[in-house]
């Protein structure tokens, strides 16, 4: 078995490799994509797909792309912290979809994205393409840039210096120094929007989840189409938000 310097087996590291590309916001992927963004061959690439595949980490599409299979969310799920904030916050989301009537999900900051962690569909019909345990650009969503706006300045900088900010559409953010200052006014208004940065039509409003020591954990957001997203109701969106938020907090005050 091929390995690598101190002991380390080439094979798993090429496996996580390819499965670090879904945490891009795209969600499917062909053999030859996958060969072309990992830059392995495409027999390599076919040979570690059919392995994860037969594991029932990926799993194969209608379309025969690959997709991220049950067994990650069944792993997911056996992480402590994240189990706990899945179960905490399932019925406050459930109340702000009810009441705002649009879209909540419920993430952390992972890395350099956003890991959706829970989420209650709107009561209206309207589905949002995002999927529990996905991943999502943190610099042009409302609920990446509150984890952003209160992350560590050390973070934040390696952030800035490492992440290239892609236009998603005229509205995203592009500039490093723009997204600071967004950041900045973000941590001092406690919320973020997101007016169309990432998909044209698509608002979102984010709020902090904070614990005991008012360090931020996690970060609610509602998503709804532009076509009724009202800015006078900004105030009103904040108060039910924040509800469902306070009692989320009060199960994870001692979380770090």
């Amino acid at each position: 078995m091929e390995e690598v310097n101190k002991g380390l087996n080439l094979s798993v590291i090429k496996a996580f490799k390819l499965l670090d590309v879904y945490m891009n916001s795209k969600q499917e992927w062909g053999v030859r994509e996958l060969a072309k963004e990992t830059g392995y061959n495409k027999t390599t690439t076919y040979r570690l797909l059919s392995t994860l595949e037969s594991l029932g980490i990926l799993q194969k599409n209608p379309d025969d792309k690959y997709i991220l299979g049950i067994k990650l969310f069944e792993l997911g799920n056996l992480v402590p912290v994240y189990k706990s904030l899945r179960n905490y916050s399932q019925i406050p989301l459930e109340q702000i979809a009810k009441d705002i009537k649009e879209t909540v999900h419920f993430g952390v900051l992972s890395g350099d994205k956003v890991l959706y962690l829970n989420k209650a569909e709107s009561p209206l019909g309207l589905k949002v393409s995002t999927q529990i345990g996905s991943y999502q650009h943190a610099y042009c969503t409302a609920i990446g840039k509150v984890l952003l706006a209160y992350s560590s300045q050390e973070h934040l900088s390696d952030y800035i210096k490492t992440i290239e900010l892609e236009a998603h559409t005229a509205h995203t953010i592009t500039n490093p120094a723009d997204l600071l200052k967004a950041l900045e006014q973000i941590r001092a208004k406690e919320y973020a929007l997101d007016m169309e940065e990432l998909e044209l039509g698509l608002i979102c409003i984010a709020i902090p989840v904070f614990n005991k020591n008012r360090k931020v954990v996690a970060s609610i957001s509602v998503a709804g189409p532009s076509s009724r997203f009202k800015a006078e109701n900004i105030k009103s969106y904040l108060s039910i938000i924040r509800k469902g938020a306070s009692e989320i907090e009060r199960h994870i005050r001692d979380y770090d």
